[in-house]
């Protein structure tokens, strides 16, 4: 059995039992995330610890980049929870992407309860040199 000795995490308990935030079912909640640039790739990489990759639903919609994950109990009907602090329930997370990354290519990896996206920058955007004709007009090479 677990000892309980925090008395101000007792009263946040009742607190959200009372305002009936105790459970996040319906609620989204953000996750996580760090986003960069390596390369000519940008990378998104969301925490979802204790997630199933099954459970991970990503869209694109245009330029928004749509995450949901659902995080349910690993215990049965059976068991009597003495402690639970680890949320539950539905994740949600968006993100605005820029026009100069190619959404038709997103690359997704899931490992020890990372979600990494990978997203490659548009050949569009990226530098490109301009070089001057004889003619004296401007040609774009690439």
């Amino acid at each position: 059995m677990l000892m309980r000795t925090d008395p101000f995490r007792e009263m946040d308990r009742i607190v959200q039992q009372l305002s009936g935030a105790s459970g996040t079912w319906s609620k989204p909640s953000v996750m996580p995330m760090d986003a960069y640039r390596e390369g000519d790739v940008y990378v998104i990489a969301f925490d979802l610890p204790g997630v199933s990759p099954e459970a991970v639903d990503i869209d694109v919609e245009r330029n928004m980049l749509t995450v949901k994950a659902e995080r349910r109990p690993a215990k049965g009907d059976t068991v009597q929870m003495e402690l639970s602090e680890r949320p539950l329930g539905v994740f949600s997370r968006q993100v605005m992407l820029a026009d100069t990354l190619d959404t038709e290519r997103i690359e997704a990896d899931y490992d020890a309860g990372v979600l990494t996206l990978r997203i490659p920058i548009a050949e569009r955007a990226k530098p490109r040199k301009i070089s001057i004709g004889e003619s004296g007009r401007k040609q774009i090479s690439g």
